[in-house]
């Protein structure tokens, strides 16, 4: 089993200046991973068409995937939205950079039914050119949508070319246990986010928290465990959020889980506390935290890669 990571893991370092692509493969492969999943999302100070990426002039291009072959690793793609148009760019550019899986979702921030309800027919549209280009393309339940609602999609389309993004923790923003989402999600599943999480209280509302590895509430070694027996992956990328807070995205009972308290739902206090930091700053943080928070995040990439290694030593090697 594979072992990569996603730009989103060092975000505030790429927002602010201090990580480029070429950054980004070097020190995956320095932290002894396989692969680098690249979020070509637009976020602050990031290229608005390409995110981390950077750009997709056809020299750019050729560079990265030069580095990503330098350092022996595979390479994915993060993008959004399922219009038929952009998805065929994205292929393209996938294809330049010998990129073999991009990872999409269907809803923007709020859970919107009518994306969901055309996201098979656009999809079809672009299945020709999976086929052309051999790349496959994953949807993910990300915050919004709940593993029914991607598996639908995914039986809609009806290809060998589509299939999921099983995202180890973006399930409880939609009120779904992130084990039995996962194994949902497994025998569909051709790509990963892995990661941990928190519920913390943020004034009278409950929130969902990102922490390294190890240090949340989800069961991730059973979610290792069923990503290894019962689905087709030959690799799993980490996604480290943190720092990272994200509201719930569905009503209670949406996912099957009706309130916080018992398991993964557990609540637990503010992880940045101790920095008078307010979770509605975690992802974009005051100028005088920056530093401090830039440094937690660096820690708790080298923490999940360690505790994720660890998981397949165990149950791969």
């Amino acid at each position: 089993m594979k072992i990569g990571l996603e730009t989103e893991s060092y975000h505030l370092l790429f927002q602010n200046g201090r990580m480029d692509i070429f950054d980004f493969i070097k020190k995956t492969a320095e932290l002894g991973l396989d692969c680098v999943m690249i979020n070509i999302i637009q976020d602050k100070n990031l290229d608005p068409n390409w995110g981390t990426l950077g750009s997709d002039n056809p020299e750019h291009l050729e560079k990265v995937r030069k580095e990503i072959e330098k350092y022996g690793l595979c390479a994915e793609i993060d993008t959004k939205g399922t219009d038929p148009e952009h998805l065929a760019k994205i292929i393209k550019v996938a294809h330049k950079i010998g990129a073999d899986v991009i990872r999409t979702y269907c809803c923007f921030g709020v859970y919107d039914p009518e994306r969901l309800e055309r996201a098979p027919e656009d999809i079809k549209k672009i299945v020709p050119l999976l086929k052309k280009y051999r790349i496959k393309l994953a949807v993910e339940n990300h915050e919004e949508e709940t593993t029914d609602d991607v598996i639908k999609i995914i039986k809609e389309v009806n290809s060998i070319w589509v299939g999921a993004h099983c995202d180890i923790g973006n399930s409880m923003m939609a009120w779904e246990d992130p084990v039995e989402a996962v194994r949902k999600l497994a025998p569909y599943a051709y790509t990963t986010h892995f990661k941990d999480h928190i519920i913390i209280k943020d004034g009278d509302e409950y929130k969902v928290c990102g922490v390294p590895a190890g240090e949340g509430n989800i069961d991730l070694e059973e979610c290792f465990k069923i990503l290894v027996e019962e689905s087709p992956l030959t690799r799993i990328n980490i996604e480290m959020c943190n720092p990272y807070v994200a509201p719930f995205k569905r009503d209670p009972g949406a996912g099957g889980v009706f309130e916080v308290g018992e398991g993964a739902f557990k609540v637990e206090s503010q992880p940045f506390e101790k920095y008078g930091i307010k979770p509605t700053e975690y992802y974009y943080p005051p100028e005088e935290l920056l530093e401090t928070m830039i440094k937690e995040q660096i820690d708790g990439v080298e923490k999940t890669v360690k505790y994720v290694l660890a998981l397949r030593d165990k149950y791969c090697r």
